[in-house]
């Protein structure tokens, strides 16, 4: 199986498909155009398909022809709530919405594995699974497809699970990139409504005051993360949106703020959780007013298990050459629910390199209106995929 060969055959088609997807992106659970797309895409393979019920999921199985393990292959399908200003021909024809993360070539290239591998399928010692998901960005689409049962789809439990994510910046166009652990970190909301007695400005002793208050708490949320964690336990947390207040003569009754909690650990996650909440009430009630205070676990880390980073990294080699796989030196403070397919199943992953800048570090970044992704790599994105699940089935 020359799975590069192959996949350079059919690049033009993964290229339009990845195109077609990026013209209509849809956010969150409910992607009807985008499932629609990707069942036409894969029309006509040997496949045993099933549709989410709780969202517009794509689970996909490929009987291979003899015996062996199961591997499971993830792309996320969903969009992001931006307004694009790339200007590409293709750019989206939904305004506010775009593929600003790069799940369109995800989808594409998980077709492209899907189709690669059908055509060996006698060959195939064991299953595969393509999980196309729905709602990555913030709505735990793979919780509902494991909730679902996506880890059983082929009748029993999957043995490996790889999944690969397009970068728009920081690494260089067509390098695979992965490292052993903690890969990126568990996300958090911390959501606060400091409580106070509005009035009139120039009355301020008349009222209780919530925005100096809950200005006092964002402030000490910094210095939380510097003077009770180790510098060796990273922590973050942002302040993403403060809201108070309809006049600048009026001292409004509350002030609301929401952050995003990054860590990786599960000793750091449970005290900034206690710590936060207590911070945030204590500071309230030492200005006579009260706070409530939320705290919502959202993903878990994403941690790789070391042995198949390590295969990633070989298989990268072997398929592509040494100069095309680079060790991550740290891990990432972004989230992502791939984390909790790992949390069940050995696997890892992995990011790879799809900027249009020679210097990656003057792309735009992942999310960005500009972000823009170059669909030269779609090819050896699916085919490194296709890779993985053969030598994966290889090692039984």
């Amino acid at each position: 199986m020359d799975f590069r060969e192959e996949a350079a055959a059919i690049a033009p088609e993964l290229i339009a498909l990845r195109r077609e997807l990026h013209r209509i992106p849809e956010i969150g659970l409910d992607l009807p155009k985008t499932q629609a797309a990707v069942l036409a895409a894969l029309e006509g393979l040997p496949l045993e398909i099933t549709l989410g019920r709780t969202s517009t999921s794509v689970t996909a199985v490929l009987r291979g022809g003899k015996p062996g393990p199961v591997v499971l292959l993830r792309g996320d399908m969903d969009a992001l709530p931006v307004t694009e200003e790339t200007g590409l021909e293709y750019t989206s024809q939904h305004v506010g919405t775009m593929h600003a993360c790069g799940h369109d070539m995800h989808t594409a290239g998980l077709v492209g594995a899907a189709r690669l591998l059908s055509a060996h399928q006698a060959e195939l010692a064991g299953d595969v699974v393509f999980m196309f998901q729905p709602g990555e960005e913030g709505q735990d689409g793979a919780g509902h497809m494991i909730a679902e049962g996506v880890l059983e789809a082929a009748g029993r439990k999957a043995d490996a699970a790889y999944g690969l994510h397009v970068i728009s910046d920081m690494v260089p166009r067509g390098v695979f990139t992965t490292k052993a652990g903690p890969m990126m970190a568990a996300s958090s909301g911390l959501f606060v409504n400091v409580v106070g007695k509005g009035g009139h400005g120039s009355r301020p002793h008349s009222t209780l005051d919530p925005i100096p208050v809950a200005a006092e708490i964002v402030t000490a949320l910094q210095t939380l993360v510097t003077r009770r964690f180790s510098t060796f336990e990273p922590i973050v947390i942002t302040v993403g949106t403060f809201h108070s207040g309809t006049k600048y003569n009026i001292i409004p009754d509350n002030a609301r703020f929401e952050a995003t909690v990054r860590t990786f650990s599960e000793e750091a996650l449970a005290q900034v959780e206690k710590e936060s909440v207590q911070l945030a009430e204590d500071i309230a009630a030492a200005h006579g007013l009260t706070a409530e205070v939320r705290f919502d676990r959202e993903y878990p880390a994403t941690v790789n298990h070391a042995d198949e980073a390590a295969f990633v990294e070989s298989t990268v080699e072997d398929l592509f050459g040494a100069e095309r796989y680079l060790e991550m030196p740290f891990p990432v403070m972004g989230s992502e629910d791939f984390s909790r397919v790992l949390e069940n199943v050995p696997g890892s992953y992995m990011f790879y390199g799809a900027t249009i800048q020679d210097d990656p570090d003057q792309g735009a970044s992942n999310h960005s209106p500009r972000a823009a992704f170059d669909d030269s790599v779609l090819a050896d994105g699916a085919a490194l995929l296709a890779e993985l699940a053969v030598r994966r089935m290889a090692r039984g």
